[in-house]
């Protein structure tokens, strides 16, 4: 009875804290340069977040150019970055596969901002690999299920975007895309929805490593594909593992895009497994009299099942162009 008395209090107090830790969590910060804000980094506030929150967690980033490379954990789950303004809420940072120097691999160590969470949500930011035309620099690496990027800038040379994570389903709205060589590559299950895909030299635009299982790898819906005065010669793709799937729908299409449309990847076969496919394009570049013949032109019964709650929806439902 004794022990019982003496237990119940403790209890108490425990219940107390309990509830007085869980009352500090923040769900909502502001990252500020000039210290008006709740932090100065944008990394900081992600590692003051609570790990796999009860409900979602947004971090405001006020206009600045923040120099950092930020990386939202796999425990950072229902997450969202908001900046005040696209043109001036700018994170950047500039290593490249030579700089960073860690073998073959090197490439993946190079992004300005890394999302390894499920559930994570970008809006209003320009994400900037500033090393220039140096090789494979990356600015934005995604391998987190049910990603957003929402009327953003992600600018590079080489490999800007790594849509990465087999699976991983991405969802890229209004945003625009902009570098060199294969500067959107990756496995990932990706609808780019009224982007603008931005060609700075003659080169590949996509060099998807889509999975065999999958039936969906980029698709392009309603897009604007443009390109630096001078550059001429840009082919829509090219696989950079068997089974590569790219589809254009939609779009419009630029004079640099190619009259072949799709390119293979050297003296490989790769083009006999890649999925490259269009409908209803419109520009200079969307003649299709003579794009390659391993390419596809899509029926209207065909076109029909890339809406993207079809192409990303999987066994959860989900339709990241409701929300």
């Amino acid at each position: 009875m004794i022990i019982r008395k003496m237990l119940v209090p403790l209890f108490i107090n425990l219940l107390v804290l309990l509830q007085f830790v869980q009352a500090q969590v923040d769900y909502e910060m502001t990252v500020a340069k000039d210290g008006s804000g709740d932090f100065t980094s944008i990394q900081e506030a992600i590692n003051a977040t609570k790990a796999f929150p009860d409900k979602p967690v947004i971090i405001h980033i006020k206009k600045g150019e923040y120099k950092e490379k930020v990386r939202v954990y796999s425990w950072n789950t229902k997450l969202t970055l908001r900046g005040e303004d696209r043109d001036e809420t700018i994170i950047t940072y500039d290593d490249y596969f030579d700089k960073i120097d860690l073998g073959r691999n090197s490439t993946f160590h190079t992004y300005t901002m890394k999302v390894e969470a499920n559930d994570f949500t970008a809006e209003n930011l320009t994400i900037i690999n500033s090393s220039g035309p140096v090789g494979q620099a990356v600015a934005l690496h995604v391998e987190g299920d049910r990603s957003r990027f929402l009327n953003c800038k992600i600018k590079g040379h080489q490999d800007t975007l790594y849509a990465a994570g087999e699976g991983s389903r991405q969802y890229y709205k209004n945003c625009f895309i902009e570098g060199t060589t294969d500067f959107i590559f990756g496995e990932g299950i990706a609808v780019f929805d009224s982007c603008t895909i931005h060609s700075l030299s003659d080169s590949y635009i996509t060099a998807a490593s889509t999975p065999q299982n999958e039936s969906f790898g980029f698709v392009f819906l309603n897009c604007k594909l443009t390109a630096k005065d001078g550059v001429t010669k840009v082919s829509l793709g090219r696989p950079w593992r068997d089974y590569a799937k790219v589809v254009s729908l939609y779009s419009d299409l630029g004079a640099h895009i190619i009259p072949e449309g799709w390119s293979n990847w050297g003296s490989t076969n790769r083009d006999q497994t890649a999925y490259y496919a269009e409908y209803q394009n419109k520009g200079s570049g969307a003649n299709t009299g003579q794009r390659v013949k391993w390419s596809k032109q899509l029926s209207k019964k065909e076109a029909g099942a890339y809406t993207v709650k079809n192409i990303l929806s999987g066994d959860d439902g989900w339709d990241p162009s409701q929300k």
